[in-house]
């Protein structure tokens, strides 16, 4: 008798097939994440520095900056990784 999870994954399958990739396509998407976390940091570096300086009154600013800054890469990310992904599938 299968499990609530196991039945529930097993509808997932069935729903959205998993799509296998090459190893090709494995590198590439090894090869985004490392650039986006080189963006990553370079941004945390960059705008922790300038955090530090800033007078009380901008830090704010420039804390809702990095943040946003974080989230446009995570989603870059992700679009990049899904090219990837679609093209495997196709």
């Amino acid at each position: 008798m299968k499990s609530a999870y196991e039945l529930a994954m097993s509808r997932f399958e069935k729903s959205s097939p998993a799509v296998l990739l090459t190893l090709d396509q494995k590198q590439q998407i090894a090869e985004v994440d490392s650039a986006i976390n080189a963006k990553i940091a370079e941004k945390k570096i960059f705008l922790e520095d300038q955090i530090a300086k800033a007078p009380y009154q901008e830090r704010d600013a420039l804390e809702r900056q990095l943040v946003s800054e974080i989230a446009r890469l995570e989603e870059k990310r992700e679009r990049d990784k899904d090219k990837i992904r679609t093209a495997a599938a196709a």
